[in-house]
């Protein structure tokens, strides 16, 4: 499906979209910069949320109180796509195994997803950028012109997540993270609002067997191949 070109745009919106642990991260942050484009973790969005809840004592099932607390909170991200909230980066703190399950419980609640999406739909509006996520090429940017599905089996994502929180000196089994792994892509492609799908017109990239420049690689040769004239023209 061709989607016409968005008057407001001058350069193309890239969704990359993806279950948890498939790589978006990693990889929209090195085709972003590849392309020069921005770079936005919507992921870390909800994370945030789940860490606003902590700190404020707001219980990851109330999806009213959970709006109302986005709302007091600005939200950007940075060049290298690092999230600010309200002018302090965020980090380690919403990386951690508990703000993992907390972001797949916050959004769940169709009050923080519309929220989340208003400040989503602000942050690539006028194209070049590159945002990862669950949603994007389904929900939040449906007219994007290049979209992006990445996945790969449960084991493989799970070891992955087991060595990022090894190395951030967290201690749980592999075992325990695949348990995770497999409870947040029920969550995720199972909630009643913008479940976890992959758009039918993205294109998919298994990444099992490659590494993340690879899958940048990949990806820079399809857009090149579709804007053969260059990715700011379009």
């Amino acid at each position: 499906m061709t989607q016409p070109k968005n008057p407001m745009r001058n350069k193309p919106v890239v969704a990359i979209d993806g279950p948890a642990g498939a790589g978006k991260s990693t990889v929209a942050r090195g085709l972003a910069k590849a392309l020069q484009y921005a770079f936005v973790d919507t992921g870390a969005l909800y994370r945030a949320v789940a860490f606003i809840a902590d700190a404020s004592g707001i219980s990851w099932d109330d999806g009213p109180a959970l709006a109302q607390a986005v709302l007091r909170h600005a939200f950007h991200f940075t060049a290298d796509g690092t999230l600010h909230m309200d002018g302090v980066p965020l980090g380690g703190e919403i990386r951690t195994s508990r703000i993992s399950s907390g972001a797949s419980a916050v959004a769940r609640h169709p009050e923080v997803r519309t929220c989340l999406l208003d400040v989503q739909r602000g942050l690539g509006r006028e194209g070049g950028v590159v945002l990862e996520g669950r949603d994007i090429g389904t929900v939040v940017f449906p007219d994007a012109e290049v979209k992006f599905f990445l996945v790969a089996t449960v084991a493989e994502r799970a070891r992955r997540r087991w060595l990022e929180l090894r190395e951030k000196g967290e201690s749980i089994s592999l075992a325990e993270v695949e348990a995770a792994q497999e409870a947040r892509d029920r969550a995720d492609m199972t909630r009643e609002v913008a479940p976890l799908r992959q758009a039918e017109d993205a294109v998919e990239v298994p990444c099992d067997h490659l590494s993340a420049a690879e899958v940048v690689a990949h990806m820079r040769d399809y857009i090149a191949a579709k804007f053969p004239a260059g990715p700011d023209s379009f």
